[in-house]
């Protein structure tokens, strides 16, 4: 399986001692679930932590990532493929109801969604296993 990841670093003062603190935050796929982490640090004091989780990332994560990266488009490569799939492959990697897999679908058949790469990545895999093929591209955000 195909590795996909995206960091950013991000500093900030240190509550603890006014130091710089620093956390290095990003987004992963790991076998086939979307994830996210932050592991922190103080370069003054002992201060120390690590935090990961599975799904969505917290929106701080997002910014930063798509501050350091930019964001990434994904389109349907073919206009008329069925929606079925998509909406399969949509509810199921978003956990989304039907209703809010048919806007993502349209906005998918249409100008694409943009997020982050990582997030495409994933959904684009999602797709991929419902046989529909797809475009991954930077784009503005």
């Amino acid at each position: 399986m195909i590795t996909i990841t995206q960091g950013a670093n991000v500093t900030s003062p240190c509550t603890g001692c006014g130091g710089v603190l620093v956390r290095d935050v990003g987004q992963f796929i790991e076998g086939e679930q979307l994830c996210w982490g932050v592991e922190g640090w103080c370069q003054t004091c002992p201060a120390a932590w690590c935090e990961t989780g599975a799904g969505p990332s917290p929106e701080e994560i997002r910014q930063a990532l798509l501050a350091e990266h930019g964001a990434a488009r994904l389109r349907l490569a073919d206009k008329e493929t069925g929606l079925v799939p998509v909406l399969r492959a949509l509810r199921e990697t978003r956990q989304l109801s039907l209703g809010e897999a048919r806007l993502l679908a349209a906005e998918l058949s249409g100008v694409g969604l943009v997020g982050t790469f990582v997030e495409m990545a994933y959904l684009a895999a999602g797709l991929h296993k419902r046989s529909v093929a797809t475009i991954l591209v930077a784009a503005p955000v």
